[in-house]
């Protein structure tokens, strides 16, 4: 269902009315969420994320616990929360006027990685989750069980998967998860933009604990596929993460969309071939191919 703009609800609690506003449409991969751009009467302009479903709702409300407890230059200024049984949105400003990538320049990517080196040193908010504790992310595990979903996605032959899926286990299943940093877990391009030099990072509804090495190693294929380096020219030892996401991908690529990301199977694909690439050249693989 489609949420009006909350013009009331906005004004109590950003402290001044919406002289103009106007929908942000086609901004990442969920549906169920309401976006707008809005400019208030006290000159500040802002970007107001309404949720449409309760999960959305409870997305924002993560996101609501890293600003409220978060005051940092890789993220957007927080300006305000709203969150009742008729509606739950979260407002922050509005950063239509930074550099959203692609296309990614070289300062671009140093400027990322810098912000995701701040992240990690950063004081964690209270509550989020280790991400070894959180997530399942070692698809392989279901490959084993079940490969025809994966050799469905025709990246490999049946007779690479049966060569490979030893190492590819082995490296997942012993990943380097741990750690006591502040992660982000969903770096991507349409989740960070460039503004001064600055990278500043949004959507932190999946932020956790863990090693700092995480949120590099899954942001480095989305970043190939929007023009970026290869991974490995980034990071040289992946430390069994690349195995890890392209197990994560490759295992979530086969399966029917979720309602409300009706688009993210074709781009967990991409960034599954590109990891599977990298794991495979990190372990000394041949490259997948269908050939025997």
């Amino acid at each position: 269902m489609r949420k009006s703009f909350p013009r009331a609800e906005l004004a109590d609690v950003v402290g001044s009315a919406a002289i103009r506003d106007h929908p942000v449409v086609g901004a990442g991969y969920g549906t169920n969420t309401a976006k707008w751009a809005a400019e208030l009467a006290d000159g500040r302009r802002v970007f107001v994320k309404h949720a449409l479903d309760e999960r959305a709702a409870e997305w924002l409300r993560k996101e609501h616990n890293v600003y409220r407890a978060v005051d940092a230059s890789f993220l957007p200024a927080f300006y305000g929360w709203h969150d009742t049984a008729a509606r739950t949105f979260l407002v922050i400003e509005d950063l239509s006027d930074a550099h959203w990538p692609p296309p990614w320049a070289a300062a671009h990517i140093d400027a990322m990685l810098a912000a995701l080196d701040a992240v990690h040193a950063s004081a964690q908010p209270a509550g989020l989750a280790r991400v070894e504790d959180e997530h399942d992310f070692n698809g392989w595990l279901r490959i084993v069980d079940d490969p025809g979903p994966f050799l469905s996605l025709r990246l490999c032959s049946p007779a690479w998967l049966d060569r490979s899926l030893p190492a590819l286990l082995d490296a997942a299943g012993g990943a380097a998860l741990e750690g006591d940093a502040f992660l982000h877990l969903d770096a991507r391009g349409d989740n960070a933009c460039i503004r001064d030099g600055h990278a500043i990072l949004v959507d932190w509804n999946w932020a956790g604990i863990g090693n700092g090495l995480v949120d590099v190693v899954g942001w480095l294929p989305s970043l190939r596929l929007e023009g970026g380096p290869e991974p490995w020219s980034v990071v040289d030892d992946s430390r069994g993460l690349a195995a890890l996401f392209a197990g994560f991908f490759l295992a979530l690529a086969p399966l029917p969309p979720p309602e409300t990301a009706p688009r993210v199977r074709e781009f967990q694909l991409r960034q599954g071939e590109v990891a599977l690439g990298w794991a495979a050249r990190e372990l000394g693989l041949d490259p997948p191919t269908l050939s025997v």
